[in-house]
């Protein structure tokens, strides 16, 4: 997550990053309320299963892509389908953390921006899990989608019915999705490198894995994107400097070619 960019004046990192234990102690805070959220909308079974039915009929009468072929391509090869479930159980909370990390050493000012707005995000999707649970489209016959992590492995949801460690009926919104895109959209706000919009492979990849092992819908994936473009609205941008831009790998940019270009790329 390396960017081209000027060198900050001494100490103000250190001036603009949050106290580190503070930090830890809000993180953890956030992820014991999201378990504990994620708790609280367990015994809705039913519910979810009707849920399931009118987000598909939906999706059907939106003439929405079938969830199907992106499975399809996958089960071409054990090893792909296999990837893609290990994507899915790996790549969620390391990729959101590392992203909260480098902001924290690297863009301090972003950091605490970023924060929020995952926080926000995070809490009205568990808003949205107590209010539409929903069974993910791997459980429901009528989808004649296939638990993929079941099947080929590795899982990291045991059986519906039994599974106290978390609530496999809150599909809706996937923060899966909502958290990789949040960690696209923050290094490419955060940074200036060339390279950095191919960050958008993240929640690209993430949006192709969540549906091809039909753990989520394409709906899914849409709240979510709205949430977090309703949190962004909300929650803006630190404005972008020299400090805040991180350090460069030559000497220091005119002054007014430097104004122009961070302005520019920090709306």
């Amino acid at each position: 997550m390396n960017a081209r960019t000027e060198p900050a004046p001494a100490g103000s990192d250190a001036i603009a990053r949050p106290p580190l234990v503070r930090e830890l102690l809000l993180v953890a805070g956030l992820f014991l309320v999201y378990k504990f959220g994620r708790q609280l909308a367990t015994g809705h079974t039913g519910e979810a299963f009707h849920n399931a039915h009118r987000v598909w009929e939906f999706e059907r009468a939106v003439h929405l892509p079938g969830e199907g072929a992106v499975q399809s391509l996958l089960l071409h090869g054990d090893g792909l389908v296999q990837l893609a479930n290990t994507y899915y159980a790996a790549v969620h909370f390391p990729a959101t953390a590392a992203f909260l990390i480098w902001l924290y050493l690297r863009r301090p000012a972003h950091y605490v921006w970023a924060r929020r707005v995952l926080a926000a995000v995070t809490a009205a999707a568990l808003a949205l899990h107590l209010l539409f649970p929903l069974a993910p489209p791997r459980m429901p016959a009528a989808t004649g989608l296939l638990d993929t992590a079941r099947l080929y492995g590795p899982s990291v949801y045991g059986d519906p019915t039994t599974d106290s460690l978390s609530n496999q009926f809150a599909a809706m919104p996937s923060l899966h999705f909502g958290w990789a895109l949040m960690v696209a959209i923050g290094v490419i706000v955060a940074t200036r490198s060339r390279w950095r919009w191919l960050w958008l492979w993240h929640p690209l990849l993430t949006l192709l894995v969540i549906v091809g092992t039909a753990n989520h819908y394409w709906l899914d994936a849409v709240v979510a994107a709205a949430l977090l473009g309703l949190a962004l609205a909300v929650i803006h941008v630190p404005h972008r400097t020299a400090t805040t831009a991180g350090r460069a790998q030559g000497g220091l940019v005119p002054a007014q070619r430097d104004e122009q270009t961070l302005v520019g790329a920090g709306r």
